[in-house]
């Protein structure tokens, strides 16, 4: 590229040498001008001389039969655009629905006050151990109201609803506690003025209101006295106290200096933030400070800004963005014209048309190929085809981001655009930095899984930073202000499995365990060493000394420096306690089974299955010598079983007053496994028949006595507890009533979503104070309360499992899937008497938890039980500016008892960048975190408010996000599209999914315990099964080949496309595998051919298919040993075993397959197509 003197003398003009095939107009240089050629057949227009050092907009030629626009001559000054009529802020419609105020979003927390403590009922004079901190006495501690959603000015959504949060009731932890499995802590915000901060006096953290108690080394616990120099006080003779009242009137803050860290993070020059104008006022899923009206800005082009030390994105010159609203003398406005994605007019001239291309040239930017011709070079091609040389992939086609790519340059999405546009390289922007039109890659699933974005972080802490299937944020870039966040309109939370099973787990015993001493975080890869002998906490950013002990390396067993540390090199790692853990001696496993044995229950067949498949597990339960059992069954009374070593058989005592349960013994209730174990085997051999006599067959079901009972057993020692029912209480406390009516199951209203009594509640919250955690199978036929009795296991970490129409004859899938869950649960490793606690950076707070657990204090999650399948959500508020470092970080600890009787505290620490650009905000969006912590978000407000308020808050997220980054786009770009950026290119899809997933859908018949369970899923799931379940994945397996397959134990796996979750994608001469996470599902099309039935299932055609198959033969061929290895190798991804179930197309069932198709319309929903054209309506409203 080369400076030349155009044909008409004036200086300035940049021409390029034509590209073969046509004329290409080079891209404008930093103050320069560049006409465009004319078009074929067209007179070259008359254009006024300009110098090149004058800066003005880029000109075009008038489009044929146009005239030019009347230019007047350049003296100096430059020539604006046509005014706008956009830049001025939208008045948003209003509504009289008002809600608390939050802090994320339209899902948020209403805070209030736990009402006054309850009182637990007696416990049996038996002698019990000191439990240490748990039998502390103190005043109830303050709880905020659940979760709701702050004001939403959208008014309510005819076919797209979203719900909030649980009700408090009186909850004591031995007459002092909190309840809530979704925890608002902290006192109110109040609402200030339009674009301002939080008030300075408000916070969402309080100290612990317990007197005369003071944490121990212990994660959280309480003991009486004077507080010790290891929690965190400062070293003798220091003259500031511990800790005083934050001048924000919230928690007490240690009074040490703060570390003055200086960031190289900063704004970026001449840009100032600009206001966005949004679709839906942020009163809904927003921060309650967010303005309820905001005016459009186009932000004009600040310099590329890289961060000190990464790689820069080369600078494009362009001319200078002028003002939307300037205008230059004499300029007409510009008539209104669509125009291509991504490649914006010029300012104050109309769009391009992109005509096609002449014969012999190349085809044009974003213009696709025309029939039969592959699409050229920086093209995308069209859906079903390869991409053309050098072009990213298209519809269908799996592209990796762009490696070495830097997230966070200053630049407006706008402008990268419209750098590239100029030059004709609109289709080679990185994925990153590409603006998708919905509307038109509806197609938006790709053949490879989603991977979650890698924070931008330099690569020493990129290396060793937690791992995204433990510890994810909804952001992999902070915003460094809360107002900077509710620009965004984007919710802030993480999500996290802290008991996940690791192939890899780092573990060290060590009589030291280096915390910082104000704030008691672990010392973790992401912390500075200031020498040899100190080191910064990357928390509080205090300074701490460095014990000589740590310098030592226990891999090499020499001395060395502290970086060689495995606390320095892995962000997850395991401590194992020393003695100043334990407040008295480690638990041991104690498991106790309560059985159904209603004639009801029998009927089913579910105690032959369980008795086997325990007789065949128990060698294996998670446990040391000291390991105990026990067995309770019960109908109309309750039967206590005495296994005593020295009895010959076991004995049965009944208790038949379930108003006033007792205990019939003062021990052998509970037996040592290993020295009662013939008794055990006797007791499994003969309770399948024992109650099958006439006398026995009793319709009664007293759980509610059996459950009092089975806490008063275990209040000595902790312990875990086993329920399987298959009927409603109907006798003895907790009794219950079925209040599911039946015509109602599709009403746009759904109603017994809450408890219908609380006593079940009330039994968890003891049970939690006790160390017992609660684990339900519901093995239901009928209506069985889901919502009453799951409030058993949700407030003391228990699991909730449900097995709708159980049957061991007339339903095999759910009789297979009961199996293989209850060995999974039967040997998945136990944390005992467990807590845990996130700590943030400062001047972020967690506010709202999500989960199953009690909340011991503020920010202390107690889990008697802690177990690998159970996932934790948090709602995160920004407080104060992230200033002090560029980066923040989140780390739990957990401190549970191993079922070997160790005390060990595993730690999980995640590093993020801040940032300050609203650019790198949105494009570090990851969205499955976010779509994980709205359904959080979403179910709370089912329950408290209602399903379609639920249903259109998070509809309006979805807007809100959109929006957002619509308002970073020039109006003509959003005209007539759905822009979305990379980073949310998916969000539209999982929240109709949400939309029609059954916690959430209207209009459908739905059973209310199947919604209710549902809801449990989304509440207490990992974020991995829970996406399985929103979005399944779908093969073709018909034609399974080994090309693409992956290599495992020299067996290679095949690995089919991924399909879009149409009816467009089944046809009826395949087969289709349906992974839901729960299920296996195999459609086989009428169509199938002959041979693929003979192959696979062993059948001569598809008339001669069974309907109903739930197994695969094992044939000695091609075709069936790559289908079994696929479907084993999609089994061993989970942590149990789904059933396969053989859908034929002609099935009665095949809706169950069909309802998975979440892109096509139904009666009751839209498809995804119409959803965002929904979205778009929203977004111009």
């Amino acid at each position: 590229m080369s400076w030349n003197q155009p044909p008409n003398g004036q200086p300035g003009m940049m021409q390029r040498p034509p590209m073969p095939g046509g004329p290409v107009s080079a891209p404008p240089m930093p103050g320069g001008h560049i006409s465009a050629p004319p078009m074929p057949g067209q007179q070259p227009p008359r254009y006024p001389t300009f110098s090149h050092s004058v800066s003005g907009p880029m000109l075009r030629p008038p489009l044929p039969g146009q005239h030019p626009p009347a230019l007047q001559p350049s003296d100096g000054k430059s020539i604006g655009p046509p005014p706008s009529n956009i830049a001025g802020g939208m008045k948003p419609p209003q509504n009289q629905n008002t809600f608390p105020p939050t802090s994320i979003g339209r899902f948020s927390s209403h805070p209030g006050t736990a009402p006054p403590p309850g009182t637990a009922p007696p416990l049996p004079s038996v002698s019990t151990q000191s439990r240490g901190d748990y039998s502390a006495q103190g005043p109830p501690i303050s709880n905020g109201a659940p979760s709701g959603f702050p004001p939403m000015t959208r008014p309510p959504q005819s076919n797209a609803p979203i719900s909030g949060s649980t009700e408090l009731l009186p909850a004591p932890y031995h007459g002092k506690g909190i309840y809530s499995n979704t925890t608002h802590v902290g006192p109110p915000l109040n609402l200030t003025p339009t674009n301002s901060e939080p008030s300075s006096l408000n916070t969402s953290r309080v100290p612990s209101p317990i007197p005369n108690q003071h944490f121990d080394a212990l994660e959280g616990q309480f003991r009486s006295g004077t507080p010790n120099s290891n929690l965190g006080t400062p070293p003798p003779g220091s003259p500031v106290p511990l800790s005083t009242p934050s001048p924000r009137g919230g928690p007490l803050r240690p009074n040490f200096p703060q570390a003055s860290g200086s960031s190289n993070w900063a704004p970026p020059r001449g840009h100032p933030p600009s206001n966005l104008v949004s679709s839906a006022n942020m009163a809904g899923l927003g921060n309650s400070n967010f303005p309820s009206t905001m005016a459009a800005q186009q932000p004009s082009s600040p310099a590329l800004y890289q961060p000190a030390g990464q790689p820069q994105f080369p600078p494009v010159s362009r001319p200078p963005m002028l003002s939307s609203n300037a205008m230059a003398p004499g300029m007409p406005r510009a008539a209104s014209a669509p125009t291509a994605l991504g490649y914006p007019p010029g300012q104050g001239l109309p769009p391009h048309l992109n005509p096609a291309p002449g014969p012999g040239l190349p085809p044009s930017a974003n213009t696709p190929p025309g029939p039969n011709l592959p699409p050229g070079p920086g093209v995308p091609p069209r859906p079903g085809l390869p991409p053309g040389p050098g072009a990213p992939p298209g519809v269908g086609y799996a592209a990796p981001p762009a490696p070495g790519l830097n997230h966070n340059t200053q630049n407006s999405i706008y402008g990268v655009n419209n750098q590239f546009s100029s030059m004709g390289l609109q289709n080679q922007v990185p994925l990153e930095l590409r603006t998708f039109n919905l509307l038109q890659e509806r197609n938006i699933l790709t053949d490879s899984p989603v991977v979650p974005p890698v924070p931008n972080l330099p690569d020493h802490l990129k290396r060793n930073n937690c791992s995204p299937d433990i510890f994810r944020c909804t952001l992999s870039a902070l915003p460094q202000s809360n107002s900077l966040l509710q620009k965004s309109r984007l919710p802030l939370g993480i999500l996290i499995h802290p008991f996940k099973d690791l192939s890899h787990l780092p573990v060290i015993q060590s009589s030291v365990i280096v915390r910082c001493r104000a704030c008691r975080t672990y010392i973790n890869p992401f912390v500075s060493f200031i020498d040899q002998r100190r080191w910064r906490c990357n928390l509080c950013f205090r300074a701490n000394e460095l014990p000589d002990e740590f310098n030592f390396d226990p891999v090499t067993k020499s001395y060395g420096s502290p970086e060689r540390r495995p606390e320095i090199k892995s962000a997850t790692i395991e401590f194992i306690a020393p003695s100043e853990y334990m407040l008295r001696p480690p638990q041991p496993c104690v498991y106790l089974f309560l059985l159904d044995v209603s004639y009801t229950a029998l009927q089913t067949g579910y105690l032959q299955s369980f008795c086997e498949v325990l007789a065949a597990e128990i060698d294996k339960l998670p446990g040391d010598s000291r390991t105990l059992i026990g067995f309770i069954t019960y109908n109309s009374s309750v039967h206590f079983y005495n296994l005593s070593e020295e009895l010959s058989t076991p004995q049965m005592h009944v208790v038949s007053d379930v108003d006033d349960v007792f205990l019939p013994l003062p021990d052998g209730l509970v037996a040592n496994l290993q020295g009662s174990r013939a008794l055990i085997n006797q007791l499994l051999e003969q309770l399948p028949t024992f109650h099958q006599d006439e006398y026995y067959k009793d319709d009664g079901s007293a759980l509610g006595a059996a459950l009092q009972a089975a806490v008063k057993l275990l209040s000595a020692s902790g312990g875990r507890v086993t329920v399987v029912q298959t009927s409603i209480p109907n006798t003895g406390p907790g009794k219950l009533q079925n209040r599911e009516d039946p015509n109602q199951r599709a009403s746009s209203k759904p109603a017994n979503l809450q408890p219908a009594t609380d006593f079940y509640k009330m039994l968890s919250l003891e049970a939690a104070g006790q160390q017992i955690a609660i684990d339900m199978f519901l093995l239901n036929t009928q209506y069985i309360d889901h919502a009453s009795l799951g409030g058993a296991a949700r407030h003391c970490g228990g699991c909730l499992y449900s097995y709708p129409g159980f049957h061991n004859m007339h339903n095999p899938a759910e009789v297979e899937r009961f199996e293989a869950d209850l060995k999974r649960y039967l040997n998945r490793k136990i944390g005992l008497e467990a807590v845990m606690r996130v700590r943030c950076t400062k001047g972020l707070a967690i506010h709202t938890f999500h989960g199953n657990f009690f909340v011991r204090s503020t920010d202390l999650l107690s889990l008697p039980n802690i177990n690998p399948d159970a996932g934790f959500g948090m709602q995160v508020s920004i407080e104060d500016n992230l200033t002090d470092s560029p980066y923040a970080a989140f780390q739990a600890a957990l401190l549970y008892t191993s079922s070997k009787g160790e005390r060990r505290i595993r730690v999980h620490t995640l590093c993020l960048p801040v940032t300050t650009s609203l650019t790198d905000i949105i494009n570090s969006v990851d969205q499955q975190a976010m779509i994980g912590l709205l359904a959080k978000m979403a179910v709370d407000r089912s329950i408290n408010t209602a399903v379609s308020d639920a249903r259109e808050a998070l509809v309006n997220a979805c807007v809100d996000a959109l929006g957002a980054y619509g308002a970073t786009l020039g109006n003509q770009q959003r005209m007539g599209a759905v822009p979305s950026p990379y980073s949310l290119r998916l969000l539209p899809l999982y929240v109709s999914a949400m939309l029609k997933h059954p916690s959430l859908r209207l209009g459908v018949s739905t059973k209310t315990d199947d919604r209710v369970h549902a809801m449990d899923d989304c509440k207490a799931l990992p974020l991995s099964q829970l996406m399985l379940q929103l979005v399944p994945e779908l093969y073709p397996v018909h034609i399974l080949t080994d090309e693409g397959g992956i290599l495992k134990e020299d067996i290679v796996i095949p690995q089919p496309p991924r399909l879009a979750l149409n009816s467009g994608s089944i046809d009826r001469n395949g087969a289709f595998l349906l992974d839901t996470g729960t299920y296996l599902y195999l459609w086989v099309g009428s169509a199938i051919s002959p041979t693929f039935c003979s192959q696979v299932f062993n059948r001569p055609d598809f008339s001669s298919l069974e309907d109903g198959l739930c197994d695969l033969p094992e044939l000695e061929n091609e075709m069936s040993e790559r289908l079994r290895l696929f479907i084993s190798h999609l089994t061993d991804r989970k942590p149990g075993s789904p059933p396969l179930i053989i859908v034929r197309e002609d099935s009665r069932n095949r809706h169950v397959f069909i309802q998975y198709m979440i892109e096509d319309k139904t009666e009751s929903s839209m498809s995804y197509y119409e959803f965002l054209q929904h979205i778009q309506k929203q977004q111009k409203s």
